[in-house]
């Protein structure tokens, strides 16, 4: 497993963060906006460090508003109650997986499942890149790059469970990612 990001130490993934966490991480995401840091560093990325190798991040209500404030701080603006309650009402939790392929429609229809405890978890919702974008390799292989996003109900998940989450492309196979979803946010 390769779990990466600076969205910071937790126990596990928050359903219902306390107004202290919430606090706690708006005041992060400020600080790394005033430290220059863009929000897309801290997102909880999995996979591959590596370029044109699949990887992904996840996004949850703390991870959220994270992201948000530092968006909103790089721009000397600070999310309103309006915008955390709207955050905070989200009861899913959205995961982006980026893969690489041959051909430009090679992720149109894929499917997203997690595996937890033997049980498979799936998602509400499934969207997924029709055509692929061209690579710096291309026409080499992996000549494209396109995105496959799902959202989970927390409802439906154990916050604090190793998980396998496996992407389907209909092109066939599948890539897989082991994730330990006690150390997100």
């Amino acid at each position: 497993m390769v779990l990466w990001g600076i969205a910071g130490s937790s126990h596990a993934i928050e359903v219902q963060p306390t107004a202290e966490q919430i606090q706690a991480t708006l005041e992060r995401g400020k600080l790394a906006a005033g430290q220059g840091v863009s929000p897309d560093q801290l997102h909880t990325w999995f996979g591959a460090t590596e370029d044109l190798a699949p990887r992904g991040f996840i996004m949850t209500k703390l991870g959220s508003l994270l992201v948000m404030a530092n968006h909103l701080a790089l721009r000397a603006l600070s999310p309103t109650e309006q915008d955390i309650a709207q955050v905070l009402a989200n009861e899913h939790v959205l995961v982006n997986v980026m893969l690489y392929g041959d051909r430009v429609n090679f992720a149109a229809d894929s499917y997203i499942v997690l595996e937890q405890a033997g049980r498979t978890v799936k998602p509400s919702t499934v969207r997924f890149d029709a055509r692929g974008d061209r690579t710096t390799v291309w026409p080499q292989q992996p000549a494209y790059r396109a995105k496959v996003i799902a959202q989970f109900a927390y409802a439906d998940l154990d916050p604090r469970a190793k998980t396998t989450l496996t992407v389907f492309p209909s092109s066939g196979g599948q890539v897989g990612f082991e994730l330990d979803f006690s150390r997100i946010e």
